[in-house]
């Protein structure tokens, strides 16, 4: 009787999982002392740079979807890989460049590099391909380095200036823009790095991609919902800028810019939100019914 039990294919499955779990335990040990003072670094980034506040539910959500496929991944054959030690030295060079050259996107990189080589070299690349969106969604909470961020945020400066001008223009307010910066009549606005939108448009793709995954069965409604993200978040943040300028123009400049300034960010992301929720009913009336197939 216990033979027959023992040759259930579930038990054979579960049984070098839980041998497993010793050298899964000493494995988690010594990459948590590897990257310490990386992940540390990660996460002083995250509670400091409101940029990147989003940081701290992007590996929670990870776990979660882990965790909701955890049945279907305990059907996968378990495959060992040695190339996956190839990916875990490519991974632990890249840490080492990242660390003797200040480099810390490169060296936060490493370690989800160095994860993906460890399944493949435990499980295989069956198991990786069943985990990519939860490992690929890790990316999100990895601040994009310095100059790429000044890369992306000047443009959209440039970008939420000339639209909140059209905007200001078509109200009937007279305003005159000089790159970044919008002149009124009674104030100057300008359109600094904090209010390139940047900060949003992070923060509501990581909210679309949950949001998509949590609500839509359709992969292709879940990628129409996180490219919405984007114009959204810019348009958004023109409006807010917008807003600016006209408290600025028929009330108070000093307060335009100061409190009521930073909480209408909160506002204009709520609104985003929303905007976000109305373009998905939209996809679901709108959207050929083929698209409603689950993924």
């Amino acid at each position: 009787m216990s033979e027959r039990l023992m040759a259930h294919p579930a038990l054979e499955r579960m049984a070098p999982g839980r041998a497993w779990w010793g050298q899964v335990a000493i494995l988690a040990l010594l990459i948590g002392v590897l990257y310490f003072d990386v992940l540390r670094r990660l996460v002083l980034q995250w509670t400091n740079d409101p940029n990147f506040s989003h940081g701290f539910f992007v590996p929670l959500f990870s776990a979660y979807v882990l965790w909701q496929r955890r049945r279907r991944l305990a059907e996968l054959e378990v495959r060992p890989s040695w190339f996956g030690l190839v990916v875990m030295a490519v991974a632990l060079a890249i840490l080492v460049v990242g660390v003797l050259g200040a480099e810390l996107f490169l060296s936060r990189t490493s370690l989800l590099l160095l994860l993906a080589g460890l399944v493949v070299q435990l499980l295989g690349w069956n198991w990786l391909v069943a985990m990519a969106f939860p490992w690929a969604f890790l990316f999100l909470m990895i601040p994009v380095p310095a100059i790429l961020f000044n890369q992306i945020a000047f443009p959209l400066q440039l970008l939420a200036a000339r639209t909140a001008t059209a905007l200001l223009s078509l109200l009937g307010v007279p305003v005159l823009r000089e790159g970044n910066v919008i002149q009124l009549a009674s104030m100057s606005l300008e359109v600094v790095e904090a209010c390139s939108g940047i900060r949003s448009l992070v923060s509501l793709l990581t909210l679309a991609l949950i949001y998509g995954y949590l609500l839509e069965p359709s992969w292709l409604r879940r990628t129409l919902l996180a490219l919405a993200a984007i114009p959204i978040a810019v348009m958004a943040n023109a409006v807010r800028v917008m807003g600016t300028g006209l408290l600025g123009q028929y009330w108070n400049p000093d307060k335009a810019q100061g409190f009521f300034h930073e909480f209408s960010g909160w506002v204009i992301f709520v609104l985003s939100l929303g905007m976000l929720f109305l373009f998905h009913m939209l996809l679901q009336r709108i959207a050929p019914k083929r698209m409603a197939n689950p993924a």
